[in-house]
């Protein structure tokens, strides 16, 4: 009998226990759903709030039209990774961070993309993060004067760098890439901003490649003495020379170093 009483009066509080946590459920969900509770505010800010320009392309319409319509739920169920996501699918938007403000608010900060050129042939652009992203060219174009970027996928990263590399390398001559492309092959060629054209082929290394831009620039002086503006293109591929294709007339439309095999 005195098991029987104990193990009633444990089922009665295991009951009472269960209808209790039940109420003050209850009672929990019947306070967020509170108006009081309704989202009354989502305020957007640049990451950056020491930078007077704030969000560049980034506005109030193209906000009420991609990301709020995403938007469920009050102040304490609003998810916060859908919240993001939804903005982070707004054009020109590479990264959102969430926060909740007491009583009826959401505070949204957004990082823009900073386009450095375009990606391939998609109409695609490249950041100066090496970001891949879609947003208006035309307003990229406003920005900066872009670089054409190219290569394999998931070789963003890497032919941003290299791009990079090139900018440096090219300085001491006074000329910067306009294009550089990455073929499917591995193979490394550009464009410079005097508009000729320099094949580098494939390398087994950084140091092979910055040998033969090196190469190049030992000789370029000597070929803008002679060829002026008329080199259309040069290919470094050759171990023991070069190749060249100039437009003058008094040179011809191409002049080749004594070579053997090229990479």
């Amino acid at each position: 009998m005195w098991h029987d009483s104990k193990l009633m009066n444990n089922t009665a509080n295991a009951l009472f226990g269960l209808v209790l946590f039940i109420l003050v459920l209850s009672g929990v969900w019947w306070v967020i759903q509170r108006p009081l509770f309704t989202l009354k505010a989502i305020r957007v800010e640049a990451s950056n709030m020491t930078d007077s320009t704030g969000l560049r392309h980034v506005n109030p319409l193209t906000i009420r039209n991609t990301a709020l319509p995403k938007i469920r739920g009050n102040f304490f169920t609003a998810n916060l990774d859908s919240v993001r996501a939804a903005f982070e699918a707004v054009p020109w938007v590479r990264k959102a961070s969430v926060q909740r403000e007491w009583p009826n608010k959401l505070i949204v900060t957004l990082e823009e993309h900073v386009a450095l050129g375009t990606w391939g042939e998609d109409g695609l652009l490249i950041s100066a993060k090496g970001d891949v992203f879609t947003a208006n060219l035309a307003e990229a174009e406003d920005d900066a004067d872009l670089v054409a970027l190219s290569g394999p996928e998931g070789s963003e990263k890497e032919v941003l760098a290299q791009y990079l590399e090139f900018k440096n390398w090219f300085a001491r001559i006074n000329l910067a890439p306009d294009s550089v492309n990455y073929s499917s092959r591995y193979a490394w060629s550009l464009k410079l901003n005097n508009g000729m054209e320099v094949q580098l082929g494939r390398v087994q290394d950084a140091t092979t490649l910055k040998g033969r831009v090196d190469k190049l620039m030992t000789v370029y002086p000597q070929l803008l003495a002679s060829l002026q503006d008329s080199i259309e293109s040069v290919d470094m591929r050759y171990p023991n020379g070069l190749a060249l294709k100039s437009s003058h007339s008094n040179i011809g439309s191409k002049k080749q170093t004594k070579a053997s095999g090229k990479t």
